[in-house]
């Protein structure tokens, strides 16, 4: 019994709904915590599919849309973007407790810390690290209109509206005074560069979302953070994550890029500038702005566990989660006075 999968009923649907596949099947959890949950299932012909549902005991729909995901997949899986093939949705609730989605089974790892990238040669790294960022510029490169995404979201102001939401977080959850996020935010404001253009957004790109093999990436996973938007976002997003050794952060940071072998920010901004022919001059403000929105998200999750409504992880160390909340706001300060 696989907690998350109604295993009889689910069985019967895939058995209904997906061409080729052979019942019983055997289903193990991929992914859990507290964002949509990820489900291996393999038939007994060794057929291996993936099912995504929400987080047990979810809440907030519009935060978990699997339908939405769904859609996101399937439009970009008649581009050259690598997504796993969206094989069917199930929106009757009764099936499984909520709705879920399900795709073809990518073969490849994920790397998602320092262990998964010391096995590569820094040749393997160099090549992953080149398509991660042509990957972006494809992605950016998109018509959302001519792909059918053109209402996912408002293509404008996006920036303006992403402050809102997060100063409105920050201030629900803010429980003592971090100067530099009030400090932060007015010069978010201040400085707000003009939209050029909207492209789809990611919300969340980086390494430990995509799989990987043969030096180059089989498949962007995650999508559900994804809307329309300034495509700079993503690329500030991502070269904050990819942190390499001598940078602060390296020593303590269990991520991919820590290992070394992997290009340099500047050599992944210039690429994608040159393939976009997007100006990357202001990209700092970009990286601010996510360092900070990331703040606003980790004292919403910090407040949560603080108050105990979290309380079945009690083993996250609270004063080091509360200090990287504090960390992410001085980061975010320190580019825009750099």
């Amino acid at each position: 019994m696989v907690q998350g999968v109604n295993q009889d009923s689910v069985s019967a649907w895939l058995a209904a709904n997906i061409e080729g596949v052979a019942p019983p099947f055997e289903f193990t959890l991929i992914a859990g915590g507290h964002s949509n949950l990820t489900f291996l299932a393999k038939d007994r012909a060794g057929r291996a599919l993936v099912l995504r549902r929400p987080p047990l005991g979810h809440v907030l729909e519009s935060a978990h849309d699997m339908g939405r995901e769904h859609r996101i997949i399937s439009a970009l899986g008649v581009t050259d973007l690598p997504v796993a093939p969206a094989l069917a949705m199930c929106a009757d609730a009764s099936v499984n407790e909520a709705p879920f989605y399900v795709m073809e089974y990518v073969e490849g790892p994920v790397l998602h810390d320092r262990a998964s990238a010391e096995v590569l040669t820094d040749a393997a790294k160099a090549a992953i690290g080149y398509d991660v960022i042509d990957v972006l510029a494809r992605l950016h490169a998109v018509d959302p209109d001519a792909v059918g995404l053109g209402d996912l979201g408002r293509k404008e102001a996006y920036l303006a509206r992403q402050l809102k939401r997060w100063n409105k977080q920050w201030a629900a959850t803010k429980t003592h005074e971090i100067p530099a996020m009030e400090t932060v935010s007015a010069l978010l404001e201040e400085r707000m560069p003009e939209q050029i253009g909207s492209a789809i957004v990611h919300g969340d790109y980086r390494l430990g979302n995509m799989i990987v093999g043969e030096d180059r990436l089989r498949a962007v996973l995650d999508w559900e953070l994804c809307t329309l938007g300034d495509p700079l976002a993503d690329v500030g997003y991502l070269l904050n994550s990819w942190i390499l050794p001598g940078d602060p952060l390296a020593e303590e940071a269990d991520v991919p890029t820590a290992t070394g072998g992997f290009p340099s920010r500047e050599a992944l901004s210039a690429r994608y500038a040159e393939a976009t022919g997007r100006n990357l001059d202001g990209i700092n403000y970009y990286r601010a702005f996510s360092h900070w929105r990331l703040a606003a998200i980790g004292q919403g999750v910090y407040k949560r566990y603080l108050v105990g409504a979290m309380g079945e992880d009690r083993d996250l160390d609270l004063e080091q989660y509360k200090m990287s909340v504090h960390t992410r706001a001085e980061a975010a300060l320190a580019l825009l006075e750099g």
